[in-house]
């Protein structure tokens, strides 16, 4: 098992930790780190963190874990791309996510946006979802790529010519719409399924449904409360004094506030379901039934 999940296995039962830890691995300043010393901190883990079955109490050690929980896949070990780590997401997901829901003087514009963030965010669920199984687990596939392709292009559409009637329901729906085709190789071809002690004991598409599905609820929450928020809370104040004299605060006021609902969100989003996600045996398919004794396996759920 990838000393990211050992870790979560420790450290992730609760949704407090959890989230305490999320809070913490998102620190942006984490996206500085160079390639050499991502490498570095893995090998002091891979070389000092034996077995996590107790909280990491080394401050060094703490350091090189939080380095690796942010900077690389667990299910391939790979360094992910800095744009799609989770601290980036705040950073490079909120200004479009502002751009995509203000007024634009054309529908092109519009468009435009609303491609940019969903292309954005279905790279970031790829590229922090499962790995894919056998053949595609380092290439994707044409089927994978067409499919994701007009997922981006459908949800794009739909938010420039829906957007101001429902923006709210459709922003949720469109969140997990993305998530669950651009992971969706991963319930039509399955991922891998372990048990306590990370021994593979097979692959799984109910348990690549199950980690789809969880992060794809996940999402679509994060997006519809990060507009849902900020609205109401204009909805309020817009009529107030200051806003009367400065009508030109009114944008500057929506993006402050926009980028704010996503920033104390996203962790609670990463934090609803456990990063190593629990399935029971009886819940699996046949042949994996007979592979094992164990009543509750494990699986990566992604991001």
């Amino acid at each position: 098992m990838d000393v990211n999940l050992r870790f979560w296995s420790a450290e992730g039962k609760s949704f407090f930790q959890r989230f305490l830890h999320w809070a913490d691995i998102l620190d942006p300043t984490v996206l500085l780190k160079s390639r050499k010393e991502i490498e570095k901190s893995r090998l002091l883990l891979e070389t000092s963190v034996q077995n996590l079955k107790e909280p990491v109490q080394d401050e060094q050690v703490k350091q090189a874990m939080k380095i690796s929980l942010s900077s690389v896949h667990p299910g391939t070990g790979n360094i992910i791309p800095v744009v799609f780590r989770s601290p980036a997401f705040l950073p490079i997901a909120s200004p479009m996510f502002f751009a995509s829901f203000i007024q634009h003087r054309g529908a092109k514009q519009t468009f435009i946006w609303q491609l940019l963030f969903h292309a954005y965010t279905a790279g970031f669920a790829i590229a922090n979802g499962n790995a894919a199984a056998k053949a595609e687990e380092i290439t994707l596939s044409e089927k994978r790529l067409l499919l994701t392709t007009g997922a981006i292009s459908y949800a794009a559409l739909l938010g420039m010519f829906f957007g101001r009637i429902l923006p709210i329901p459709l922003l949720a729906c469109l969140g997990a719409f993305n998530v669950l085709v651009a992971r969706g190789t991963e319930y039509e071809n399955g991922i891998e399924v372990m048990d306590k002690d990370g021994n593979v004991i097979g692959v799984s598409k109910k348990a690549g449904m199950k980690a789809v599905e969880e992060t794809a609820l996940s999402r679509g929450a994060l997006f519809g409360a990060a507009l849902l928020i900020p609205e109401s809370l204009l909805y309020f104040i817009q009529g107030s004094n200051f806003l009367l004299k400065n009508p030109h605060a009114l944008a500057p006021l929506r993006l402050l506030l926009m980028v704010s609902s996503i920033g104390v969100l996203l962790p609670v989003s990463f934090s609803v379901f456990p990063q190593l996600g629990e399935i029971k045996r009886d819940d699996l398919e046949t042949e994996i039934l007979s592979s094992t004794e164990e009543t509750q396996l494990f699986y990566n759920r992604g991001v």
